[in-house]
């Protein structure tokens, strides 16, 4: 009987065991079906996180955090290591400017992204301008900035490049042909050449934001606001290349991506087969408040209606 007994004990402390070992709160192998909400509670919190970034071998993640009236802006990393994934971190050169929409290179060994920092010595700007940043040991050196015929006196956002590290950015410049537009500089013999927008496939009268571009160069989806087939708030948008090496006319990435609220910031994961993105979407608060603490529940949800990042299998909504 105390045999008996004693192996029960075993059987429920092993167990007890099991329970406590819970799996990472971050799977990137998993494929979703269906855009589901990504790492709810470690990366998708009650804060504004938007641009995710993955590194080609899948162990480290950096993302923009900041507050909703974007006061604060920094990038935050969170890498992997032979225990599971560690504590979010705010990269060694961040926090003090705002620092955003960061992107891995393609052998993961540079980090761009864009900032206000002052750039080229002059502390008396705060454009936004595009940064680079060498990988060094197990975190980052300090920035450097591109040039200027890419860091203009304008604004520079949302950097993405291919394997032959072309150069896709959003600005408003004189060369533009909306309020907003996609620009393309081509890497050439070392140097980046000047930019030149995208054509009216993909660049309208109006807002085009937030490109990333596939690392073949074929494939772009980028962010769109104002245009005939918005459903609301600002939508995502993808482009192919045909058989010339032309971008297709932009389609909406349809309801399955986009909602009535902004759907922003793309990102392919390729490795791994996944598409991420942010959003703004939220879910209804209380029709009648009764107390302040149902404004607080609602303020203090993951579904307050600042941005989180999603994320869907890729070969759901790639639109070949």
């Amino acid at each position: 009987m105390r045999s008996l007994f004693a192996l029960f004990l075993s059987v429920l402390f092993a167990g007890c065991h099991l329970e406590k070992i819970n799996p990472d709160p971050i799977d990137l192998n998993q494929v979703p079906e269906k855009v589901e909400l990504f790492a709810e509670g470690t990366i998708s919190t009650h804060l504004y996180e938007r641009d995710i970034a993955i590194s080609p071998d899948g162990n480290e993640i950096i993302f923009t955090l900041n507050d909703y009236q974007q006061i604060h802006r920094c990038l935050v990393s969170i890498r992997k290591t032979k225990d599971g994934w560690g504590e979010k971190e705010v990269l060694s050169f961040s926090g003090r400017y705002h620092d955003i929409e960061p992107f891995f290179s393609v052998d993961g060994g540079k980090l761009y992204f864009a900032s206000n920092r002052p750039i080229f010595g002059d502390s008396t700007r705060s454009d936004y301008n595009i940064w680079v940043s060498e990988k060094e040991g197990e975190g980052w050196a300090d920035p450097e900035a591109l040039p200027t015929n890419i860091n203009t006196l304008s604004d520079e956002f949302y950097p993405s490049l291919s394997k032959n590290n072309n150069l896709y950015f959003t600005a408003t410049l004189e060369n533009g042909i909306g309020t907003e537009d996609i620009f393309l500089s081509r890497y050439s013999n070392g140097d980046y050449l000047d930019p030149e927008p995208l054509d009216t496939a993909i660049n309208s009268a109006t807002y085009e934001y937030n490109a990333y571009v596939s690392p073949d160069e074929n494939v772009l989806v980028f962010g769109s606001y104002g245009r005939e087939d918005d459903m609301g708030g600002g939508d995502l948008y993808i482009s192919r290349k045909d058989e010339q090496g032309n971008w297709l006319p932009a389609r909406n990435m349809g309801p399955a991506i986009n909602t009535g609220s902004l759907d922003f910031c793309p990102f392919i994961d390729y490795p791994r087969g996944n598409f991420y993105f942010t959003s703004n979407r939220h879910q209804s608060g209380p029709k009648h408040l009764q107390n302040v603490g149902d404004l607080e529940v609602f303020a203090e949800g993951v579904l307050n209606g600042m941005g989180n990042i999603y994320r869907t299998g890729w070969e759901q909504v790639k639109f070949e």
